[in-house]
């Protein structure tokens, strides 16, 4: 067992439980990266060693920064809020599928149905490694020029009943279409409109995208919950199956919450949950 600043704990690939487990989330802290518009993490330190002999910190974060997972109520009026999900969306078994993409290139229903199409099962976890979690960096590449779902890569999530989508991208859908691009507040980034017509051949981005935020909605609108910025060990489980646990508070009207999004494999098939007996 790894010894952690003088502190023997189990590891995550060699424990009592014979498990193996990925962290598939990306750090949150001070200045990592964030939404084009957002105000940045603060973290202060209100007791440490020196002057109370504990440590306690009080952090302001926007909940939808950094490796997070999405509450209906944060797009669509009159769905369920953070506390209101049920426990089993939180929790279950799928799979991790690569569908390698480059900037602004769009991921829909062909691309799924080729990378997953014989894979995946009603209920499942569904979790896209674009590649792009290689580019998460506070920066526009990352955040404003992103591959993303269009459309149609919603309709196939429905279609084939998953419960929960995964991708390591900045948003469920393609990033021009929210607010980066002609959308509700935006655009953040007036100039990649120029931009986008130049990469198109000419293109309007306002015809090649003209729903706001149409994959959020329908997957909300059907009880699918959407986790965005996945990274981590991500390549690690990509082309496996696995458990995946992803629990955030219980924030009573809660639009979103930062997670720890963790992938788990029993190599032998020994660990059993226990039956919940009465002792």
């Amino acid at each position: 067992m790894p010894v952690i600043r003088g502190v023997t704990m189990e590891g995550n690939l060699e424990n009592s439980m014979g498990l193996e487990f990925y962290d598939l989330s990306h750090p949150f802290g001070l200045q990592k990266p964030n939404w084009p518009y957002f105000q940045d993490v603060q973290i202060e330190r209100i007791h440490y060693m020196a002057k109370s002999g504990v440590l306690s910190q009080r952090i302001t974060t926007s909940m939808h920064h950094t490796t997070h997972i999405d509450a209906p109520a944060h797009v669509v009026e009159g769905t369920p809020f953070m506390d209101e999900v049920p426990l089993p969306h939180f929790f279950g078994s799928g799979i991790v599928v690569s569908i390698p993409k480059k900037q602004w290139e769009p991921i829909g229903y062909d691309d799924l149905e080729k990378a997953a199409g014989k894979l995946v099962r009603p209920r499942d976890v569904v979790i896209v490694n674009t590649g792009w979690h290689e580019k998460y960096e506070d920066s526009e590449e990352y955040f404003c020029l992103s591959p993303g779902f269009v459309k149609s890569a919603g309709e196939w999530f429905v279609e084939k009943k998953v419960k929960v989508v995964g991708h390591d991208t900045q948003a469920n859908d393609h990033p021009l279409a929210t607010a980066i691009g002609p959308h509700r507040n935006g655009p953040i980034h007036p100039h990649l409109a120029a931009e986008y017509k130049k990469w198109s051949g000419g293109r309007d981005w306002k015809d090649d995208h003209p729903e706001w935020e149409p994959v959020h909605r329908l997957l909300f609108k059907n009880g699918i919950l959407g986790i965005e910025n996945v990274g981590g060990e991500i390549d690690k489980v990509t082309g496996r199956r696995c458990t995946f646990a992803m629990f955030p508070w219980r924030w009573e009207r809660g639009d979103g919450c930062i997670i720890r999004l963790v992938a788990i494999a029993d190599p032998k098939g020994t660990y059993r949950i226990e039956s919940g007996e009465r002792f």
